[in-house]
């Protein structure tokens, strides 16, 4: 299994610094929002290729738009020029696309989809979409009913958003989260609950119920992949403030996201070994 280190939360530690504390916590990886630095990217790649470690872009549109048309058109500039981001160096696994809004109809979803598998095809880099509030995958019934239709799609699976949004663990949506398994090559490891996206401390007793709801799916997904062969890539992704909530927490807060992260990756690498 490779695990992948989010570069979310840190990203003003030095790059250097970073790489080289994923490289000795035993990731294979890192998983990158580039355009929320800037910077020179041959840097980053030559510093990856230097400790041997892997990496995947996640994007989503920042830019503002006015309408449909102009939302497509930056989609499409962005995943163009993160797709070759890597050309002659280094290469990423693949873009992880936390693609449209929650309120784009089946017409705009598959145009956002269809530019997606163009890019896709012209490159041969993976592109998957990214369940995720506020994005047209933002629940299990929305993806379910896309996934009837698009059965080329591809996901990273991030399954606590929909528990945050449905208020529930899915319990009465299993035909569409047996869906969505099918159609995951890559997970966001972090656990959330009914009402919130990430929990205050995945080992505590008080959200067992909420581990577990995420560990059935997640077993499900890696005995699938197995069972067929194909690769298998988690990001360990609990986040920064306001993901992490302060509270009386006696360590630094960026301290505090790396251990709850290594946490979950060691946790996972027993679990699955």
């Amino acid at each position: 299994i490779k695990f992948l280190s989010p570069r979310w939360g840190f990203e003003n530690v030095p790059w250097a610094s970073f790489l080289k504390q994923v490289k000795e916590a035993s990731y294979s990886g890192i998983e990158w929002f580039p355009f929320a630095e800037s910077g020179d990217y041959k840097e980053v790649l030559d510093l990856l290729s230097h400790y041997e470690l892997d990496y995947a872009i996640v994007m989503a549109v920042v830019r503002p738009y006015e309408n449909f048309e102009l939302y497509l058109a930056h989609l499409e500039e962005d995943l163009n020029k993160l797709i070759k981001i890597g050309d002659g160096i280094k290469a990423p696994l693949f873009i992880s696309a936390q693609t449209g809004r929650e309120f784009f109809n089946d017409d705009q979803v598959r145009q956002c989809l269809e530019i997606c598998q163009r890019i896709q095809d012209k490159f041969t880099i993976p592109i998957y979409q990214e369940t995720h509030r506020n994005k047209w995958s933002f629940a299990a019934h929305r993806v379910g009913e896309i996934l009837t239709k698009n059965k080329n799609v591809r996901l990273t699976l991030d399954v606590s958003h929909w528990f945050c949004v449905s208020e529930s663990y899915l319990e009465d949506q299993q035909a569409a989260v047996n869906e969505a398994i099918k159609h995951s090559c890559h997970i966001h490891a972090r656990v959330g609950h009914t009402q919130g996206p990430q929990v205050w401390e995945p080992a505590a007793e008080e959200y067992k119920e909420a581990l577990n709801a995420h560990l059935q799916i997640w077993d499900k997904w890696v005995a699938y992949r197995r069972e067929k062969n194909e690769s298998i890539s988690i990001t360990t992704e609990f986040g920064p403030a306001p993901y992490l909530i302060k509270g009386d927490r006696t360590i630094s807060l960026i301290d505090e996201q790396w251990r709850l992260n290594i946490w979950m990756k060691d946790f996972l690498k027993n679990r699955y070994s």
